[in-house]
Order: structure tokens, then sequence, then C-alpha cells
């Protein structure tokens, strides 16, 4: 009778050796579940191994060979028995809905306007407005710049009353939108302080009501 000798502790593998080993078997596990067992079995091949190793048209052709196996042993279904005669039902009739006529927005003014300003001259270009409408606007000076002023008058407002929404001097073009903050005439005006004449044109698109030149 031959007696082992038991192994020291060194030479018992460390937990850590265990470990190691057991997560190099899991992944290996796994490895061989996703490229091999699912692709031969279920036809489940979410690497691409499996059909490259012909595993995946293996299991395709289990499946199809269990689903036709199912269908034979299924028992034969009854005949269909014929539908019963449908009794006529009478519908009452809908009756129209009058539905409201939507109103159309007004359409928005479009215009475009030209002066020529001799040296020295000043102008104004005057649009209709109710307050808390909105126009936008762009003109341009060809010959020189000008100084101008972009500003409202109220209906029966106080004498020399306005209020100015942007100015400026020596400028050739300008371009924006206001918003009324009353119903009065809202523009422009403009003075030619070179030695050239100026024609100036202006654009204006918006709700308002008309045009004072």
């Amino acid at each position: 009778m031959f007696n082992t000798p038991l192994p020291t502790v060194n030479e018992l593998p460390t937990t850590r050796k265990l470990v190691r080993s057991t997560v190099i078997a899991m992944l290996v596990a796994a490895g061989l579940l996703v490229t091999v067992v699912m692709p031969s079995e279920y036809a489940i091949d979410p690497t691409g191994v499996g059909r490259t190793l012909g595993l995946t048209q293996m299991g395709e052709l289990k499946i199809t060979l269990a689903q036709e196996a199912l269908a034979d042993a299924a028992p034969p279904q009854p005949a269909a028995s014929a539908p019963a005669p449908q009794v006529a039902q009478v519908q009452p009739v809908a009756q129209p809905v009058t539905q409201p006529v939507a109103t159309p927005a007004p359409a928005l003014k479009t215009d475009q306007m030209t002066v020529t300003l001799k040296p020295g001259e000043g102008t104004e270009i005057k649009l209709e407005v109710l307050k808390d409408k909105a126009v936008s606007y762009e003109w341009t000076a060809a010959g020189g710049p000008v100084n101008y002023d972009t500003h409202g008058e109220p209906y029966n407002g106080e004498k020399g009353y306005f209020h100015s929404y942007n100015k400026g001097k020596q400028v050739k073009s300008d371009k924006g939108e206001f918003t009324a903050i009353f119903d009065g005439t809202h523009g422009w005006f403009w003075r030619n302080r070179s030695t050239n004449d100026v024609t100036i044109t202006l654009k204006t698109s918006g709700d308002y009501l008309g045009v004072k030149q």
C-alpha cells in the first residue's frame, strides 16, 4: 500500500489563482455558448462565427424540422360552419356639422419709395400704423451719406411731441423693425448734408394702413 504525501501549503494554488482560473473558465464557457451552442441549437448567431462555421445553418435546420413535426402532430381543425345570415341594420343619417369659417389674417403691405435730396435738403416718409403693429424696413442712400431719424407722432398729440426709435449721422443705409407704441404716423426723416444729390430708396413691409409722403 502506497501512501501519497499530502501537498504542502506552498504547493496549494492561491486564492488569486483560483479566482483567475474560475473567471477564465466562465469566459471560455460564455464564448462557447455564444459561438457554438446558440448557433447550432437555436440559430442565434450574434457574433457571425456560427454562420462561418456552418453551425447557424444547422440550428436553422433543427428549428425547421421541429416546426414541421409540431404541424404534423397537431389535430385536424373542424370545418368552419357557414356564417349566420346578417340582418341589415338601418343606420341613422348623420347631419352635416357646420364648420365655422376662419377669418383670414390681413395681408401685410409692401411698398418701395424713392426720393432725391439736393444738398442741404430734407424730407420724410411716414406710415400710418396702429399701436402694437410691427413694420420691417430697409433704406439705402445713393450719392452720399445722410442724417436720419426714425420716429413716430401720435394722432392728435401735443404739438412738437414725437417718439424717436433710432437716429444717425452720415449714414448710407439702415434696416430693422419697429413696433408702434401708439396710433399715429411713424417713419423717417432724412437730411442731405453733402454737396451732391442723394437718392434714397425705402422698402417697407408690415401691418400698416398707408403711406404718407
